[in-house]
C-alpha cells in the first residue's frame, strides 16, 4: 500500500493521493511491512518515529521523497519574534514546552571520552539561513567571544588550527528556568525577523522510539538540525538519523547535515551500558567497553537480529563529532559512495570518538567508495576490526585520514587514496594493506596495556581476547610518497611465521616468550618516493627517495582528478593480483582474509572499476603509467 503526505494534507485524513497526511509521522503511525510513505515537496518539522517494522528485505517499509521534489526533515524551528537588547544582541523568551522532555538548551554535550575546551557546551544551536552559530557561556561574551584559534590532536599531539572564523562573530547564549529559555544571540547587523532563523528543538529527524523496528529504507530526502548527544561507544547513540539497534535498514541518497553530534547513527543502545565511566567513575571506560560487548552477546546481538544496514550516496556535511557513528550496531553493513566533509571541524567540543567515519566493531562491515574531506579525522576504525574491508575510498585535505585501533585482524586496506598531511596511524595488527596511493605521514604503535576482543569468523561469538603487539599486517603493491611515510616502521619485525615462532621458542616460557619477538610481517613490491622509506628486509621494491612525483588530487566540486607523474622505472615493477590464497592468514585469529559470505576475495578490479591483468601495476589505478598522469576519479 502507498502512503502520501503533503503541506496540504491533515492528519485526520486517509493518506492517499488525493486525501494525503500532513505529516510523515502521521504515516509512520500506520506503515507496515510492504508499504510505501511518498512524502511530498515542504519543510517538515518533526522527529519522525517509526512504529511499525518492515519483515524482510523483500518486504521494507520505505520512506521516500517524491521524484524530483525537494523534501525537508528538520529538528529545528523558525523564530520569527526576536527582540532587540543591545548593539547586534537580540533575544527571544520561548516556553519549554516547545521542548517537551529534551531541552536541548538545558542538555550539556556530556558523555565518556568527551574532553571540552574551557567550557561546557549545550545541545542547542542558533542557525541563520542555515548557518550554525557558536555558543558562549555568558551574556557579556555575546559581544567580545573569545576565539580559540587550535586545539591539540589527542592521539598525534599535533596542533590543529581554528578553521572556522564565525566563532568570533556569529554567537548564542542561553539562560533556562522552570518555565522559559531566552536564547540571545549575535545576528552581526542582521534583523532575525526578517531572515530564516531557526533553533533547536528535536534529539533527532528520523529514529525509532522502540528497539528493533527492522528492514527501513529512507530515500532522498534532505534532513538537518538535530540535537543529538556526545555518542561515545559505551552509551547510547542517538544520530539524527539511524536504526535504533535494529537490522536491515537502507539510508540513501540524502543530504543530512547540522547534526549537533553525530549524523547517522548504526550503533549501541542504552541498556548495554550509558556513560558509566563519566557518571559512576569507578572504572575505566575502556573496561565497560568490554563489559557493554558481552552485555550485548547476552543479549542476542548477532547478525540475526542486528546490523546488515546499507548506507549509500548519501551527502553529510557539518556535524560536530560524526557523520556516521556506531558501535556493536554496525556489524555486517555496507557504507559506500558518500560524500562526507566537514566533520568536526566546528570545534566547540572536543574529544576521542570523532570522525567522518567513526565505527567500533565493524565485524565485515564493508567500506568503500566514499569522498571523505576537510575532517577532523576520516575514517576510524576502534576495536574487532575483524573481515572489515576499507577499498576504493578517496580522502584528502583531513587533519588524519585513516586509524586503525586495537584490532587483530584480518582486515583489508586495499585500492584507497590517502593524501592528507597525517595518512595512516596503524594501532592494529593483522591488517593487508594493497594497492594504495599514501602520500601523508604514517605511524605505527604497539598497545600492551588493553586486551580486546576478537571473534568466530564471520560472527559475533567471541572467540578470544589479545593484546595489540604491532605487525602480522602486509603491505604489496602501494605507492607512498613523502617523509614519514613506508613501511620502515617495521624494521625489527620478523618476515616468515617460522622465523617468529624460532625465535619465540628460544627461551623456555609462556606469555613473555610471546611479548618479547616481533609478529611477522609481509612486504613485497612497494614503491617508494620523495623521502619515504622502505622496511629494510623487502626485497622487491622501487625506491627514488629523491624522487618528487608532484601527487596531489584536484578537487572541483563535482567532480575530481588525480594527477601524479612517475618516473621511466615505474614501468619495470608490477605486483600479483592478491586473495585469499596469496595472504598469509591471521596469527592470533587463525582466520582468513576473506568476503563476509566466507567466499575467496580476489583484489582484481582497482578504484575506478577497471580490472586488472595478471601483473598489475602498483597504486589504486590500473592504467596508472610512467610520465604525467591526470586521471578523473570522481
Amino acid at each position: 500500500m502507498e502512503y502520501y503526505v503533503a503541506k496540504k494534507g491533515s492528519d485526520q485524513g486517509r493518506g492517499t493521493k488525493q486525501d494525503p497526511f500532513l505529516t510523515i509521522n502521521k504515516a509512520a503511525s500506520v506503515a507496515v511491512a510492504g508499504d510505501t510513505v511518498i512524502v511530498h515537496e515542504g519543510v517538515y518539522r518533526e522527529w519522525v518515529k517509526p512504529k511499525y517494522k518492515g519483515l524482510s528485505d523483500k518486504r521494507r517499509i520505505t520512506y521516500r521523497a517524491a521524484e524530483g521534489e525537494k523534501v525537508v526533515i528538520k529538528g529545528s524551528e523558525r523564530i520569527r519574534d526576536w527582540q532587540p537588547v543591545e548593539g547586534h544582541v537580540w533575544k527571544v523568551v520561548v516556553p519549554n514546552t516547545l521542548f517537551g522532555d529534551y531541552n536541548p538548551y538545558a542538555e550539556e554535550v556530556f558523555g565518556d571520552w568527551l574532553v571540552t575546551i574551557d567550557e561546557k557546551k549545550h545541545l542547542g544551536d542558533v542557525y541563520l539561513n542555515d548557518m550554525s552559530f557558536y555558543e558562549v557561556s555568558r551574556f557579556d561574551l555575546l559581544h567580545n567571544p573569545v576565539a580559540r584559534t587550535e586545539v591539540k590532536d589527542l592521539w598525534t599531539q599535533r596542533t590543529i588550527p581554528q578553521h572556522n572564523p564565525r566563532q568570533t562573530t556569529y554567537v548564542w547564549y542561553a539562560e533556562v528556568n522552570e518555565n522559559h529559555t531566552t536564547i540571545y544571540a549575535n545576528f552581526q547587523g542582521v534583523d532575525p525577523n526578517q531572515e530564516l532563523v531557526e533553533i533547536n528543538v528535536r534529539r533527532s529527524c528520523f529514529y525509532p522510539v522502540e528497539t528493533g523496528i527492522d528492514y527501513i529504507t529512507v530515500s532522498g530526502f534532505e534532513m538537518a538540525h538535530a540535537a543529538t548527544p556526545w555518542a561515545p561507544p559505551t552509551a547510547d547513540q542517538p544520530g539524527l538519523i539511524g536504526p535504533n539497534w535494529s537490522k536491515g535498514w537502507i539510508i540513501e541518497n540524502n543530504i543530512i547535515h547540522d547534526a549537533k553530534c553525530s549524523a547517522i547513527s548504526i550503533g549501541k543502545e542504552a541498556s548495554t551500558g550509558h556513560n558509566y565511566r563519566s557518571v559512576r567513575r569507578d572504572k575505566p571506560g575502556y573496561q565497560y567497553q568490554l563489559e557493554s560487548v558481552f552485555t550485548a552477546e547476552r543479549q542476542g546481538w548477532s547478525k540475526d537480529t542486528i546490523g546488515s544496514h546499507i548506507i549509500r550516496n548519501n551527502t553529510i556535511y557539518d556535524c560536530g563529532q560524526n557523520a556516521i557513528v556506531g558501535h556493536l550496531g554496525c556489524i555486517f553493513s555496507e557504507v559506500h559512495h558518500n560524500h562526507i566533509y566537514n566533520i568536526a571541524v566546528k570545534r566547540e567540543f572536543w574529544g576521542h570518538e570523532i570522525a567522518g567515519i567513526k565505527l567500533h566493531a565493524p565485524i565485515d562491515t564493508q567500506i568503500h567508495h566514499n569522498r571523505i574531506h576537510d575532517c577532523t579525522l576520516g575514517i576510524w576504525l576502534d576495536w574487532q576490526i575483524q573481515g572489515t574491508r576499507i577499498s576504493k575510498n578517496i580522502l584528502y585535505q583531513n587533519h588524519r585520514d585513516l586509524f586503525l585501533e586495537v584490532s587483530h585482524g584480518p582486515y583489508m586496506v586495499d585500492h584507497n587514496i590517502l593524501n592528507s598531511e597525517y595518512a595512516l596511524e596503524n594501532v592494529a595488527q593483522g591488517g593487508a594493506y594493497i594497492n594504495n596511493l599514501i602520500g601523508g605521514k604514517m605511524s605505527r604503535r604497539r598497545v600492551m596495556n588493553r586486551s580486546t576482543q576478537y571473534h568466530l569468523p564471520h560472527s559475533t561469538q567471541v572467540a578470544g581476547f589479545a593484546l595489540t603487539y604491532g605487525g602480522d599486517d602486509r603491505f604489496y603493491n602501494n605507492i607512498f610518497i613523502g617523509e614519514e611515510v613506508g613501511t620502515y616502521h617495521f624494521n625489527d619485525y620478523t618476515t616468515s611465521l617460522e622465523e617468529y615462532m624460532e625465535q619465540v621458542h628460544e627461551i623456555h616460557g609462556d606469555v613473555e616468550e610471546f611479548e618479547r619477538v616481533k609478529q611477522p610481517v609481509y612486504i613485497r613490491n612497494n614503491a617508494y618516493f620523495n623521502g619515504a622509506d622502505p622496511f629494510e628486509r623487502e626485497t622487491e621494491n622501487m625506491i627514488e627517495r629523491g624522487y618528487d612525483p608532484r601527487f596531489s588530487i584536484i578537487d572541483q566540486g563535482e567532480v575530481g582528478f588525480l594527477a601524479i607523474e612517475l618516473p621511466e622505472s615505474f614501468e619495470h615493477i608490477a605486483g600479483e593480483i592478491h586473495s585469499t590464497t596469496t595472504l598469509p592468514r591471521v596469527r592470533i585469529v587463525d582466520a582468513e582474509f576473506e568476503n563476509p559470505d566466507g567466499s575467496e576475495v580476489i583484489l582484481d578490479t582497482d578504484l575506478l572499476g577497471e580490472r586488472r591483468t595478471e601483473r598489475s601495476v602498483l597504486g589504486p589505478i590500473a592504467h596508472l603509467k610512467r610520465g604525467k598522469n591526470y586521471i578523473r576519479i570522481w
